[in-house]
Order: structure tokens, then C-alpha cells, then sequence
């Protein structure tokens, strides 16, 4: 099979860098697909999907029955679409990353996963009554597509930044996001909160807020794909080969060299267990306030107050965001994210024991706001320097796996928890083990080890080498 042609590419090279108007357009589409992280997967779907499903089922009915495993309930049913998805996600985003970094079809495949996972969310609208199911399988695909999209924007920052420039432009994509995603959070909070004026249902209002999240993001990712340049890639495709048998052989590649890059091995173990706890308090946690603040007391669900503290968690998190920037310019990157784990524990620890109103609620998503952006945005850039040249896409298929709302482990273990204690606190509980086990591995990895290993430099020698 001949190569490819990529005339219309553009190579990648030093001079290519730091190029304003692409650094911009990639932080855009931080902005776009927050959308989907806020409104679909933090604030409204989860508590929409269990309400329609607890009024099919029962308030804790079978959903599924799994025979000697046990069953999935309409407790545990979006949790499980949450792991359903990312299980899939664990065979199929490698190997798109191994195509993507043999090809120049790195800009066309993140746009038809991201259009795939927007008609997706649209789709949601119309997830009513007995559709749970439906419900379920939308989630799925706009989550997969969600994935996909985002291993091609991960694998950009190489190729837009230098070293030096990386932990800002995480950061500030991070910051991006949460303000594109708090704009509209509000927008849906207002209509959320005036839809008894306006003669509304309330779940017609959330039905509009969950379509208004696919023509966000797929409005503003235009942005996107009309600033990010076409590369072509770093290596020629094998004789004999196709994108397809490119993409299983770099899979096995890329694990072979995993195991040669030792530290970066200990660092991406290290941040799946850390990120898997990060991403499902972040998924679960309008449901954990929906059933453990008013459910369980025999009260109605208040929507707008969810919207409301997610809308907050937004805002700040942009201030959060920068302040880990300046912090892991300080103290260091490594350093940097240990503090917000450190302070991750904290508030699992505060959720189970001392949340009981919702004034306790806003104190701790004013903690989760502040630790959340910088956890993760630091996360990505350290990382970024971590992988050998041309490998970016092969690498963070991996990473990605364990990205934002990608998780698995997390809501698997959740979902198990409280369908068999019944206990959302018991479940929260459960996940301070992903913490634990992923601070004491970035502790124990020596991360300047892992960034030369891999061929590249340290932020203060790209910086002094420009």
C-alpha cells in the first residue's frame, strides 16, 4: 500500500509552535465540549436518567437482572452506562490513536467522533417515559464519541506547543472550558428555574438543556476545525499495511514501549486510579446530592439548586485552574497535583461523613472548584511531555481511557456499592481508595526521568533552548 498523500499537509516543526490563532482555536474546543461534560454528564443527565428509570422500575428496582452477579438497578443503571462505555472505549481509543499518528486524518477523525457523539446528545431530547433504555444507549455513543474526539485534541497539544508553553495552554484550555461550560449551565439554570413562569414542565425544561449541550458543541467546534492545521505525520506507513493493521500493531507498539519507558509506565498507572476517582465524583455527584439531600428525606429533587452549585463549581474552577498553573510554575508540576490530591481525600472524606444540607454542599463543591481544573490540566501536560515524538495520538489513546468522564473502574465500583448497600455514602466511601493508590504512585515516580527517556525536555531547558 503506497503512502498516503499529504501535499496538503502541513509538517510539524519548531517554527510551527505557539502559533496564537491555533492555540486559540484548540482552546475553543475545550469550550465546545464542555457542554457535554457539565450539563450532560455532571448536572442534568444523571439524575434525569435515574428519575425516568426509578418512575419505569421502582425507586431501587431491577433494571437487569445478572443472574449470580447480582442485577443492575435503577440506582446503579447510569453509572453502569458510564462503565459500558468506557470499557468500549479501552479497545477502541489505542487503536485510533495508532492510526492517527501513522496518517494526516488526525483533524478529520476527531471531527467525525465529535459530530457522531453531538447528534448523540441532541438524540437526548427525546428520551422520555419507558425510553431509558434508549437513554442508556444515547449515552454510550455520545460518551464514546465524547473519547474518541478528545484523544486527536489531546494529541495536538505537541504538536501546537513547546514544552515550555504547556502547562499554560492545559491550563488555560481547562479554563476555557469551564467557562464556555458555565455559560451555558447558566443559561440552563435560568430556564430550568423560570420554566413554571414560562408554562413549562420542568423535565421538558431539561429536556431542552440536554439538546441545547449538542448544538453548543457542535456550533463552537467549528471554531475548532476551521483554525487547527492539517500535519502530516511523523512516520510513513509500512509496506503491506493499512490504517487498519496500523492501528493493533502501534496498540502492541505502543504498550512494548511503555514497558522500556518504566517512569512514564508508573506515571500513567498512577494517574488512571488517581483521574478514575476524579471523573466519578464528578459524574456521580448530582446524583449523590439529588438521593442523599432530598430523595432519601422524601422531598422532590431540586434542580435548579443542582444547576446552581454546578454553575459555581464552573466558574471558580477557571480561578482553580490558573492557580495551579502559578503553583506548578512555584513548587513544580508533580508537586502541584499531590497538593489537590491530597485535597481530593479531603473532601471524599467530607462528603461521607459531614455533608448533610445543602449549605454543606456548597462548601464542598467550592473545594472540588478549586483543586479540579488544576488536577486535571496539570495532569495532561506533564504528561504530554512524557511521550516520545510522533507517538503523541498512540500515547493518549491510552491516557484517555481514564480521561474526563471516561472513566470506568470508579463508577463500576460505585454501582456495585450502592446496589448492594443501598447506600450512595457507602459508595462515595468506596472510591477513596483510587486517591490513595494513585498519589503514592506519582509520589514514587521520578517524572524528569520519564520526560528525558522519552527524548524530551525539561520546561526550564526548552524554555533556556529557545
Amino acid at each position: 500500500m503506497s503512502s498516503p498523500d499529504h501535499s496538503k499537509s502541513k509538517p510539524s516543526n519548531a517554527k510551527d509552535k505557539n502559533n496564537p490563532r491555533e492555540v486559540f482555536g484548540w482552546k475553543m474546543y475545550d469550550w465546545a465540549n464542555s457542554a457535554f461534560s457539565t450539563t450532560i454528564v455532571g448536572a442534568l443527565y444523571g439524575p434525569y436518567l435515574t428519575e425516568i428509570t426509578q418512575r419505569a422500575v421502582g425507586e431501587n428496582g431491577v433494571v437487569l437482572s445478572l443472574g449470580p452477579m447480582g442485577a443492575i438497578t435503577s440506582k446503579s443503571f447510569f453509572p453502569t452506562c458510564i462503565s459500558i462505555a468506557v470499557f468500549l472505549q479501552i479497545f477502541l481509543l489505542p487503536v485510533l490513536g495508532g492510526i492517527a499518528d501513522y496518517s494526516h486524518l488526525k483533524k478529520k477523525m476527531m471531527g467525525l467522533f465529535c459530530y457522531l457523539a453531538v447528534a448523540a446528545t441532541c438524540l437526548m431530547f427525546f428520551v422520555t417515559g419507558g425510553f431509558y433504555w434508549l437513554g442508556g444507549l444515547l449515552f454510550i455513543v455520545a460518551n464514546l464519541g465524547f473519547g474518541a474526539s478528545v484523544v486527536f485534541y489531546n494529541g495536538y497539544l505537541n504538536d501546537i506547543t513547546t514544552e515550555d508553553q504547556r502547562d499554560k495552554v492545559s491550563s488555560r484550555g481547562f479554563a476555557y472550558g469551564y467557562l464556555g461550560g458555565g455559560l451555558l449551565l447558566a443559561l440552563n439554570f435560568l430556564l430550568v428555574k423560570s420554566a413554571p413562569r414560562l408554562g413549562l414542565d420542568p423535565l421538558m425544561a431539561v429536556r431542552i438543556s440536554l439538546l441545547s449541550a449538542g448544538v453548543w458543541w457542535g456550533l463552537f467546534a467549528l471554531i475548532t476545525f476551521s483554525t487547527l492545521q492539517t500535519r502530516a505525520p511523523e512516520k510513513s506507513m509500512p509496506p503491506g499495511n493499512s490504517y487498519l493493521t496500523i492501528g493493533f500493531s502501534e496498540l502492541g507498539r505502543t504498550f512494548r514501549e511503555l514497558a522500556r519507558l518504566r517512569h512514564t509506565l508508573k506515571y500513567l498507572i498512577g494517574y488512571l486510579f488517581f483521574n478514575d476517582g476524579i471523573q466519578t465524583v464528578i459524574s456521580m455527584a448530582s446524583v449523590f446530592m439529588s438521593q442523599e439531600l432530598f430523595i432519601a428525606r422524601g422531598l422532590k429533587t431540586d434542580q435548579s439548586f443542582l444547576l446552581a452549585i454546578f454553575l459555581m463549581v464552573q466558574f471558580v474552577a477557571i480561578f482553580g485552574a490558573l492557580l495551579f498553573e502559578r503553583l506548578a510554575y512555584a513548587i513544580g508540576t508533580k508537586r502541584a497535583i499531590l497538593t489537590s490530591l491530597i485535597l481530593w481525600v479531603g473532601v471524599i472524606i467530607y462528603g461521607y461523613g459531614f455533608l448533610h444540607t445543602t449549605t454543606e454542599a456548597w462548601a464542598m463543591g467550592a473545594v472540588i472548584a478549586i483543586v479540579l481544573g488544576g488536577s486535571q490540566a496539570l495532569s495532561r501536560s506533564l504528561f504530554s511531555r512524557m511521550i516520545p515524538r510522533g507517538r503523541e495520538a498512540s500515547f493518549f489513546g491510552i491516557y484517555e481511557v481514564s480521561e474526563r468522564g471516561t472513566s470506568w473502574l470508579g463508577p463500576l465500583t460505585f454501582g456495585a456499592v450502592v446496589a448492594a448497600t443501598n447506600s450512595y455514602r457507602q459508595a462515595l466511601l468506596s472510591l477513596i481508595i483510587f486517591f490513595v493508590v494513585g498519589t503514592i504512585i506519582l509520589y514514587l515516580t521520578d517524572t524528569d526521568k520519564a520526560i528525558h527517556e522519552a527524548g524530551n525536555l525539561l520546561p526550564e531547558e526548552a524554555a533556556s533552548a529557545r
